[in-house]
């Protein structure tokens, strides 16, 4: 039986920055295990490739909640990264940390060391930021975040200047100071290719010989020697296999991966334990509870200018930017589709944001999970532009839904149950229709397709909504960071409350979803994370 000194299961954004942190001196001995295989994929590695990765089983979890009820029964569907790199190796790439609200609500909450100003110097030290220079952002991290503004389509331009004419201010940068403002998407990519957790931070650190990697290696369940976590079963190509860990096994499996190993372990909701015939080691009923997700709906419009759309959908435009990205790492596969955006106040009386802005210069139609990629655009000139909510209030859960480790998880984000997200969603379209209404956009406007000019009173914007609204891919806070063990998972030095040698680092800590997408503030979980478990372990 093999023993490492940290045992980590998962290869994704937080467990390969872990990996490389907790090897760096050389000190420690680290096991990574991951259920995926390797990053080493063109479709992976081009920018613009995700739109197959969003789809595919063997880099993809694919997975699907329940009938949401808020939702017209629909499922939504939830692509996870099953892949070294995790959903930093097939999401789109826009960077972004939060705004300071976000944080300081986190320390608030009882968690020491977590406000904005705490958490600042981590999310600066992991970066190289190509942009333009600010005391807040960092120059000399592993993973680069470049500022795309020259590269973008010129309807991004058109987009932003409507914003203004509504009322909204331009920002330089939504990752410094202050996140409000209109602009331009910064994504995670380095001389035109992905940069992931597994190239910025993994493949640097594989060439240590005191880590070792194992992909394909499935985990079911952390061992315990009375309250202590001792080491990880897996599965790997068939054969049951058991690590040991001298000091600490770290879970970083996610926001669905990382409760649900822990249920499978014994550790959870003793009931809901119970009812699968599982042991309960420890009952400790918040893991898989608090789930929170970003609801989100595009509004599709007919464009009078060219978009990307022609230039991806017949073959001789592919082929030119294909040959284009061969041979310079440029032009529109380089970039991520979600190429402008914002941070908005729906009512300037609110005290901070409360709305995020997409606007792409593509459009297709979102088909049922496998029917077609999302670089296989619609047929005509068109563009989306979308919102989602930033601090939705609405609760769900994750839970295994039998005790075989391999079945697929209950998913239960229950969308929409707080009224309030609701509201929020209402004032957000109505926001892109008064964006949609300036000069700018009318004059690139030939029509909105979805929901059409028909839908104009709540009740039709409404009944869109629960029709046409699903997630964004944002799933956190299963296992939240909180002082209490009745309604969080982890204390504020991310250890499971009631046990040792056991902690969890990654999206699934935190105490309230950010006002964003999340991979960025997930980077800094495992910075922050690392370094508690190098001091915690002198």
């Amino acid at each position: 039986m093999e023993r490492f000194d940290f045992v980590i299961v998962g290869g994704g954004t937080a467990g390969c920055l872990l990996a490389d942190r907790l090897t760096a001196s050389g000190k420690f001995t680290v096991l990574l295990l991951e259920a995926g295989g390797s990053d080493r994929r063109f479709m992976v590695r081009m920018p613009i490739g995700y739109g197959d990765s969003f789809y595919n089983p063997k880099v993809n979890w694919m997975y699907s909640t329940g009938p949401q009820e808020a939702l017209n029964g629909r499922s939504s569907y939830w692509p996870r990264g099953k892949i070294l790199g995790g959903s930093s190796s097939i999401n789109a790439m826009v960077f972004v940390r939060g705004q300071r609200r976000d944080f300081d609500d986190w320390k608030a909450a009882g968690n020491p060391g977590w406000g904005f100003d705490d958490v600042l110097p981590y999310f600066r030290s992991f970066e190289t930021f190509h942009g333009a220079p600010d005391s807040a952002r960092g120059r000399d991290g592993p993973l680069s975040v470049i500022d795309p503004a020259a590269q973008v389509h010129p309807l991004c331009r058109d987009f932003l200047a409507a914003a203004e004419q509504a009322g909204y201010p331009r920002t330089p940068d939504y990752n410094a100071a202050r996140q409000e403002g209109v602009g331009v998407y910064q994504i995670t990519t380095k001389s035109g290719m992905r940069a992931s957790s597994a190239t910025a931070f993994l493949a640097p650190a594989m060439r240590r010989r005191n880590l070792k990697v194992v992909s394909g290696a499935f985990s079911t369940r952390v061992l315990f020697e009375g309250r202590r976590a001792v080491g990880i079963d897996y599965v790997l190509a068939g054969q049951k296999l058991t690590v040991r860990a001298g000091r600490e096994v770290i879970l970083s499996a996610g926001a669905v991966n990382s409760p649900l190993l822990l249920q499978h372990s014994g550790i959870g909701p003793g009931a809901l334990l119970r009812r699968h015939g599982a042991p309960v080691v420890h009952d400790l009923p918040a893991v898989g509870e608090n789930l929170q997700d970003h609801l989100g709906i595009d509004y599709l419009y007919r464009s009078r200018k060219p978009t990307l759309n022609h230039e991806l959908r017949g073959w001789l435009g592919r082929a030119r930017l294909g040959l284009r990205y061969l041979l310079f790492r440029d032009g529109p596969l380089s970039l991520s589709v979600n190429q402008a955006g914002g941070f908005v106040r729906t009512d300037p009386a609110l005290p901070d944001v409360d709305m995020q802005l997409y606007f792409s210069p593509v459009s297709y139609s979102k088909p049922k999970p496998g029917v077609r990629r999302l670089t296989l655009p619609d047929p005509f000139p068109g563009f989306f532009i979308g919102i989602s909510q930033c601090r939705p209030k609405s609760r769900g859960f994750v839970a295994l839904g039998s005790p075989d480790p391999f079945a697929p998880p209950v998913i239960e984000p229950n969308y929409l149950s707080d009224p309030d997200d609701m509201r929020g969603l209402l004032a957000g379209v109505r926001l892109i229709r008064r964006i949609a209404a300036q000069p700018a956009m009318r004059e690139l406007t030939a029509e909105e397709m979805l929901p059409g000019p028909a839908a104009v009173d709540e009740d039709a914007l409404v009944d869109d909504i629960r029709a046409r609204s699903g997630s964004v891919f944002h799933a956190s806070c299963t296992c939240r960071m909180g002082p209490d063990d009745r309604d969080a998972v982890v204390d504020h030095r991310l250890r499971v409350h009631g046990l040792a040698g056991l902690r969890v680092v990654d999206a699934s800590i935190f105490p309230t979803v950010t006002s964003g997408n999340t991979n960025a503030p997930t980077f800094m979980v495992a910075e922050k994370g690392a370094a508690m478990i190098l001091e915690d372990n002198e």
